[in-house]
């Protein structure tokens, strides 16, 4: 078992724009991480397994809903703070930042937001400590980046809804206690409901044979005439919109947490650069090794740039969908070459799980597609900049 060795770049001395609490955040989800997840993420990737001994250790970081409240469990921190958090989960893997992202944004951002007092009083507490976990039914197997023509539906049964259809690519659901389900009403209104393992008629059947997130669980959603309780329709938010806002959260944090990824790539290729001996010098003395690295170094500093003003924006509640969409695309982007050059650097030993490299490059695989693909969020930048949309 090899130490973690990290030490993250900060070319710009981003320190100096950060509070105190952001270090402090910052710094504690970092320890943990070279602690908890270092030493054990290649055995649990090469299995195809989430350590789920890590939930509570996520909580205790912070990791699940960190803006929301302190009155409903969470860690009552700002938007930079969650960006950090989620900054250096993914450093670690993003199959465990995915994990906390859809807990925080997709399970307890809509509960919070969308949903009434007894539902966060019910829900949070339980899901901010890990005591429960969740996943967000969005999308479908014949309905990716048009959610909208989703046919999840329920009906109005007079004192319950029955809910039918199925949901796929569905980050924690083979473990979840929760899940936040999207589906149309029957004049097609987009609604979220929240539906409850042991639930007649719901099954969450695990999705095997990934070569990407392989030390995350995914699955699929089933509804066969499940009764849903009233009780658990999301009151405040109906329409597309309302899982759309739940992904702006999400995609913020993919933001931070490609940043993670690149930076941990890039740490380790230097190293190996330093040490790494051939025709009689380390091979970081070669001139296209340090184009490589220099390349990097500034791709990851302008990426912090854009991610830290984007948090400024989240903070002052400015941020626009379309900005956040650039920071996504951008940065994970960013990552996915940093991962493709580092392991050039590495040689042959890149593609081994001695190095998190090879891990990260098929992480990012997924990364870059899900919660909006690379194409399409170039195509919402193009809306944004022209007024002309190029989705009809």
């Amino acid at each position: 078992m090899k130490p973690d060795l990290f030490q993250a770049p900060d070319y710009y001395n981003l320190d100096e724009l950060l509070t105190e609490e952001h270090k402090l955040v910052r710094d504690a989800a970092r320890d943990w991480v070279k602690r908890e997840v270092s030493p054990i993420i290649e055995d649990y990737a090469q299995k195809a397994e989430f350590p789920t001994q890590i939930i509570s250790g996520l909580a205790e970081i912070g990791a699940f809903g960190p803006y929301i409240p302190l009155e409903y469990g969470g860690a009552g921190l700002d938007q930079i703070s969650y960006g950090l958090i989620m900054q250096e989960i993914e450093r670690g893997d993003s199959g465990v930042r995915s994990t906390a992202s859809v807990q925080s944004s997709l399970v307890m951002y809509p509960i919070w937001k969308y949903g009434n007092e007894a539902q966060r009083q019910k829900y949070l507490p339980k899901l901010a400590s890990g005591e429960w976990m969740g996943c967000f039914g969005l999308t479908e197997p014949d309905h990716g980046s048009n959610p909208g023509g989703m046919v999840t539906n329920f009906k109005d049964m007079g004192d319950h809804y029955l809910l039918n259809g199925a949901k796929m690519w569905i980050s924690n659901a083979p473990f979840a206690q929760v899940a936040v389900v999207w589906a149309k009403d029957e004049s097609g209104r987009v609604h979220g409901l929240i539906v409850e393992r042991g639930m007649e008629g719901f099954s969450t059947p695990e999705t095997h044979n990934k070569w990407s997130l392989r030390a995350s669980a995914t699955g699929e959603l089933i509804f066969d005439n499940v009764k849903v309780p009233k009780e658990n329709l999301l009151p405040n938010k109906s329409g597309l919109g309302a899982p759309l806002g739940c992904l702006d959260s999400a995609r913020y944090g993919i933001a931070w947490g490609a940043i993670g990824a690149a930076m941990d790539c890039y740490d380790t290729a230097l190293r190996y650069s330093k040490e790494r001996m051939q025709f009689g010098k380390p091979i970081g003395q070669f001139q296209l090794q340090q184009k490589k690295l220099a390349e990097m170094i500034t791709e990851i500093t302008k990426a912090q740039l854009l991610t830290w003003r984007l948090g400024v924006l989240r903070n002052e509640g400015k941020a626009t969908s379309a900005q956040i969409s650039m920071a996504k695309r951008n940065n994970v982007d960013m990552a996915i070459n940093i991962a493709r050059e580092a392991r050039q650097i590495l040689g042959g030993m890149g593609i081994t799980g001695e190095y998190s490299i090879m891990r990260h490059s098929m992480n990012l695989e997924s990364v870059i597609t899900y919660e909006g693909t690379h194409d399409i969020h170039l195509l919402i930048t193009g809306l944004d900049i022209t007024g002309l949309n190029a989705f009809k």
